[in-house]
């Protein structure tokens, strides 16, 4: 899984593809008269890290196809991340009526895949750090980008339940969300006849 890196990151892949393209390791020394050792260790651990390059043996490497790489750019990541937060949160909105019809109601493509997630006041600074840590655009209460993004609503309380492994709103309130919107028709009448004992 492939994140995005800076511009030095950016560069330094071009050298070392444009020179041995996907198949030929190479080694840190490459760097030894082009950047000081700080800066090539901070740029092989970028790369690493990122997924641009792999170790090879031990002190070579090799990097990834570019193809792979922008695939990997655009993979849905969040679903998997959010599971290794330590702080509580809801999804929420639009994010939880998808989970709760069972995905009949998909608002994602690789195009833009917001995602709502409900977190308390208090612990803004932890999961706007915790997204940035993974490279996922984050942004409190509005907002938009391409591929996968955050919206963060920040709450003096949080509730949630649990459904695959997942925080969300409840069913109710997820119910009472979809009947309000004609777009979200086909997922109300889904959750309607699957709980048929929740009211909206």
């Amino acid at each position: 899984m492939a994140t995005e890196i800076p511009q030095y990151g950016l560069k330094a892949y071009a050298l070392f593809f444009s020179k041995h393209k996907d198949k030929e390791g190479f080694k840190q020394s490459e760097l030894d008269w082009i950047v000081g050792q700080s800066m090539k260790k901070k740029i092989f651990a970028l790369l690493l890290r990122a997924g641009w390059i792999k170790k090879q043996s031990n002190n070579t490497y090799v990097c990834l196809n570019p193809e792979t790489i922008i695939r990997s750019l655009l993979e849905f990541k969040v679903p998997q991340i959010v599971k290794e937060a330590e702080k509580d949160y809801a999804f929420t909105n639009l994010s939880a009526i998808e989970i709760w019809s069972d995905y009949s109601y998909v608002q994602r493509g690789i195009e833009k895949s917001p995602y709502f997630i409900k977190v308390l006041k208090k612990d803004l600074k932890y999961w706007k750090n915790f997204f940035n840590k993974h490279n996922i655009p984050n942004y409190v209460n509005e907002g938009t980008t391409i591929g996968e993004y955050i919206i963060l609503i920040p709450v003096e309380k949080l509730s949630f339940v649990e459904k695959e492994n997942y925080k969300i709103d409840n069913l109710k309130e997820t119910i009472k969300l979809a009947k309000l919107n004609e777009m979200y028709l086909y997922a109300y009448n889904y959750m309607k006849n699957k709980y048929k004992n929740a009211t909206a």
